[in-house]
């Protein structure tokens, strides 16, 4: 085969690193954000944080020493007011621009964020696991409350306990979920923590008595190990009466009837009267399932959001939660230093004054592009903010995409673990996105709008005879709406809404 050269013309999408870095920080969440700058500042001494204003009340303070200052002085502080005035109320807080060049969107509408990144692997958030979950704590702020855990080694105080049963009660307490219930076996623990069979069979024997010491500390019902014996310990701490009995029996032996609200089944088996058992009922009912909820940090799953939706006039316009956006800014004096070396022996430093200037420039592209998609979205959900979830119209993200001169990976990124703060509530971007069911007028009712008409629908019906699936779809049927029965089941389901059956009181 004879080697010849050959001339070939052909188009590729290439990344640059500054680009890779900007995909990168557009899906990060506010957490992994500020942990990302973090991480930064400490690599690159060229990036700083710029210290906050000083208080209202430490700048009265500083007044007088003010009037001392020399007329050069004044005239720098006037031209900085000036410059901050020029910028606009728009223009977000936080990160200097003059040191990152302009910032454009070029990269963004250039017609490279056109295509998909298959390069940039487009990693789901930690904090979008959850629920939209919704929610997570940007700065792991703690409350100082007392876990579960603190709470019962400090009844421990009082008690007289030998040293073994003291250690086998510890061990036990460090062995309970965060809803107080019991997650090992006593056996497993025993295995664990003793050799040979002798001694496993003795450790297993006071694990049992210290088991018993555990139950009766507060809250009631802790170190249980299943559901049924959580409710009975908290039941025999009740008053006794023949309601309480028989509410034991029904929680030891018949709580899945219960559940299942058969009546029936119930009478036959307990041979107590109607009455009786709607008593014994609302006894379990009184119950606390999980005894270690109060002690849960509630902080914790406290949403920041990205954006704030504000009524401006008569519509509504939307601003970036400067408490979420970090305050960078390129150290002035390394940076003068750096200029000052005309021979090649700075190249390595001048890297690392580029590489943070580009870091700032896309971290103020990423708050500019969450901005952005925020505003459009707002300004196609205007009347959800009015009016709630029921008035919420179809929306994907294909029609913000193309608003926007954008991606749908991009919008999908965005509006992924990023949170606004509306007069309703805080919700996910991606709450605001639904597919649209189809109307007998022609057309189209947002999927998020008919579970909260199916939510309202549950919240009105009778106790004694819930809707069941496919009355709630007649009933939307009659509104217009046209959904099947298992349509109407999942949107239930995702709703966490109980069957019918379940739903329906004794």
């Amino acid at each position: 085969m004879k080697p010849s050269l050959q001339v070939r013309l052909s188009q590729h999408l290439a990344l640059t690193p500054q680009l890779q870095q900007s995909i990168r920080l557009l899906q990060l969440s506010t957490l992994e954000l500020h942990q990302e700058v973090e991480q930064m500042l400490e690599q690159n001494p060229f990036l700083e944080t710029e210290e906050e204003a000083a208080p209202a009340y430490e700048q009265s303070l500083e007044r007088p020493t003010a009037a001392a200052s020399t007329s050069a002085d004044r005239e720098d502080a006037a031209a900085r007011s000036d410059s901050a005035n020029d910028g606009g109320s728009d223009e977000p807080a936080g990160i200097d621009r003059t040191e990152m060049g302009t910032t454009e969107r070029d990269d963004w509408e250039n017609g490279t964020e056109r295509e998909d990144f298959d390069g940039i692997r487009e990693t789901p958030s930690s904090a979008s696991s959850s629920a939209s979950d919704d929610d997570f704590d940007p700065q792991e702020r703690n409350t100082g409350s007392p876990s579960l855990q603190d709470h019962l080694r400090a009844q421990l105080v009082g008690m007289r306990l030998s040293a073994e049963d003291f250690a086998a009660l510890n061990v036990l307490i460090e062995s309970l979920d965060v809803d107080g219930y019991l997650a090992d076996r006593l056996d497993d623990i025993a295995a664990q923590l003793a050799d040979d069979d002798d001694s496993r069979a003795a450790l297993l024997e006071r694990l049992q008595c210290a088991l018993k010491w555990l139950q009766s500390l507060e809250p009631t019902g802790v170190g249980a190990r299943d559901l049924p014996e959580c409710l009975v310990l908290q039941l025999r701490a009740k008053p006794r009466c023949e309601a309480q009995a028989v509410a034991i029996i029904v929680c030891k032996q018949y709580l899945e009837l219960l559940a299942r609200r058969d009546l029936k089944k119930l009478i036959a088996a307990t041979g107590a009267d109607e009455e009786l058992l709607k008593a014994a009922q609302a006894l379990i009912v009184a119950c606390e399932p999980k005894p270690g909820r109060p002690f849960t940090n509630a902080e914790a799953h406290i949403v920041v959001p990205d954006v704030i939706v504000q009524k401006s006039g008569r519509g509504w316009k939307v601003v970036l939660n400067p408490d979420v956006m970090p305050r960078l800014r390129i150290n002035d004096l390394y940076a003068q230093a750096i200029k000052g070396q005309r021979n090649g022996a700075g190249a390595p430093m001048s890297a690392r004054l580029q590489e943070a200037r580009w870091f700032m420039k896309n971290i103020q592209q990423r708050f500019d592009t969450i901005a952005r998609v925020s505003q459009a979205i707002v300004e196609r959900q205007k009347a959800f903010f009015s009016h709630g979830a029921i008035a919420m119209k179809p929306l994907v993200l294909r029609e913000i995409a193309d608003e926007l001169g954008l991606h749908e990976s991009t919008i999908s990124r965005v509006t992924t673990a990023k949170y606004m703060a509306t007069p309703m509530g805080t919700y996910e971007l991606k709450y605001f996105f639904g597919s649209g069911l189809a109307t007998e007028a022609g057309g189209n009712a947002s999927s998020t709008a008919v579970r909260a008409l199916i939510k309202q629908l549950v919240a009105a019906e009778p106790a004694e005879k819930p809707l069941s699936d496919n009355q709630l779809a007649e009933m939307l049927a009659e509104q217009g709406i046209t959904v099947a029965r298992r349509t109407v089941a999942k949107y239930r389901e995702g709703l966490k809404i109980a069957p019918a059956n379940v739903r329906k009181a004794m």
